[in-house]
């Protein structure tokens, strides 16, 4: 099949009806509901962006079979394949602003990597190898939308999950059968999980033997009897006008808690189980986590550029651009964005080998470079609050417009060079939907948690950085300032401290 249009993907969706539950009801059609209607147009619009003259070269590519597939399941043999790849990350990144972080090249990311490590699960035996390679060319070729779910829900944090209340209020195995594995219990967060194709289970790495139970890879699709999922209140209902909220209306990140009821998996769709050891083994080495986080550190830098460029116009707007603290905070802004390119340079010219002869992004800028979005966007969203000032809360309603009152809207709405109040009026609405809405606050919480725990993250690059560099420094500086330069080394009395060794 190859790459599908919108409509197809729509006519998919309606075909297979799935479980949702919002505000209290069960929604009938996804296809229809006013809650998921914009945000399903753009998802469609980037499936149609495959098929667009100008961008095929750099978001397809022709399969071994023959197939025309996305570029996020290209084998990166060379630098300039990591670099198409990047290309892709970027043209769909766009296409939302960065700020739909669950787009179809990032799912999609994680499961080619998966496929492409499969042989670090041959030591479970049996077919799950095959079957993790097998179900990875399945997504490819149908090009299937993903959301995966790999948390536990937070009922107990102090507890592990076999302690928890009810023994599968964390989704674990109930019991194995000859056709599959049986499993109950919740993961979340399943973003997008409404209107998706399929669900990818798993969990994080360094798991411990005692949870054993609910350790494993499965995959499903979303429609099959048993799966439920749980929306959280939704920004828009359908009911916000674009113009009062254009970011929120058009741009939301479902977000869903999974349960499964007594879910048959069968054994195909298992690719890891019963190994806690292997499965550690697998996340902790397989590149899926390398292709999805380039995904996501190439995403994070466009969104910091759309919403650098956004007060950009802010302070155009309202004449503070010619203040020089304002400037400061601009130039700090700016700061942020270059690390970013930096990181993703290094990306490319640091390429690692991988398996079966490909490359692979390098961990260690794209960790920091992700690690430096959860830091770097909250920070530009408190910039953009302090030069939006009191104006942010005094925008009228965008139908304000066209009343009665109109005239003394165009007046007293105008701003800086020539800005009149429409413009200004829809830049503030933009600005207010990123940094004082919901819709907004949540952006910020996803890009804190995105990669994980943000502070395990930082200790994790202090317990596996190569020090040999750092150290080795202040292993010369000692050596060398323990002789004094003006002295024979015979006569310094600092001598004996350049044969000092340091702790290891």
């Amino acid at each position: 099949m190859g790459i599908r249009t919108g409509q197809q993907y729509l006519d998919h969706l309606r075909a297979h009806p799935r479980e949702v539950w919002l505000r209290g009801e069960r929604v009938a059609d996804i296809t229809s509901h006013p809650a998921f209607a914009r945000p399903l147009a753009h998802t469609a619009a980037l499936f149609d962006l495959q098929h667009e003259p100008r961008y095929a070269d750099v978001l397809t590519w022709k399969a071994e079979n023959g197939e025309t597939v996305s570029t996020c399941y290209l084998p990166c043999r060379t630098p300039a394949d990591l670099a198409k790849r990047a290309a892709a990350y970027r043209i769909v990144a766009e296409s939302t602003f960065g700020m739909m972080g669950r787009s179809l090249d990032f799912v999609g990311s994680v499961i080619y990597g998966f496929g492409e490590s499969a042989e670090l699960l041959e030591t479970l035996g049996g077919d799950f190898a095959d079957n993790l390679r097998a179900y990875a060319r399945h997504v490819r070729d149908n090009d299937l939308f993903l959301t995966h779910a790999i948390i536990t829900p937070q009922i107990d944090r102090s507890k592990n999950s076999g302690d928890q209340a009810d023994a599968f209020l964390h989704l674990g195995v109930v019991r194995e059968t000859s056709e599959g594995l049986i499993v109950r219990g919740a993961r979340m967060l399943a973003t997008m999980g409404p209107i998706v194709d399929e669900v990818l289970i798993y969990s994080m790495a360094n798991q411990k033997q005692e949870d054993s139970n609910y350790l494993f890879i499965f995959a499903m699709p979303i429609d099959t009897p048993g799966i439920r999922q749980i929306c959280r209140e939704p920004y828009d209902n359908g009911e916000r006008l674009p113009g009062n909220h254009p970011m929120a209306t058009n741009f939301e990140d479902s977000d869903t808690l999974i349960l499964f009821d007594d879910v048959l998996v069968p054994w195909s769709r298992v690719f890891a189980y019963n190994n806690v050891p292997a499965i550690n083994h697998f996340h902790a080495n397989n590149t899926g986590k390398n292709h999805s986080g380039h995904q996501a550190a190439v995403r994070g830098l466009v969104k910091l550029e759309f919403v650098v460029g956004l007060i950009m116009e802010i302070v155009k707007a309202n004449g503070a651009e010619k203040f020089l603290h304002v400037q400061q905070m601009m130039g700090e802004c700016l700061h942020y964005v270059e690390l970013m390119k930096s990181c993703l340079v290094r990306t490319l010219a640091e390429a690692e080998p991988a398996f079966g002869g490909t490359i692979k992004p390098p961990m260690l800028p794209i960790n920091s470079a992700r690690m430096l979005t959860s830091r770097f966007y909250p920070r530009i969203i408190e910039i953009m609050q302090t030069v939006g000032a009191g104006g942010m809360q005094m925008m009228p309603s965008f139908e304000d417009l066209d009343s009665p009152i109109a005239a003394d809207i165009q007046k007293y709405y105008q701003g800086a060079a020539g800005t009149d109040a429409a413009a200004r009026i829809r830049l503030y609405k933009m600005a207010w939907d990123i940094c004082g809405d919901a819709f907004g606050s949540r952006q910020v919480q996803y890009e804190r948690y995105h990669q994980g725990d943000p502070v395990r993250n930082m200790a994790n690059l202090f317990l596996g950085y190569d020090k040999s560099v750092c150290q080795g420094l202040v292993a010369q500086a000692i050596a060398k300032t323990g002789q004094d330069i003006l002295k024979p080394a015979d006569q310094s009395p600092l001598t004996s401290l350049s044969s000092i060794t340091l702790a290891a």
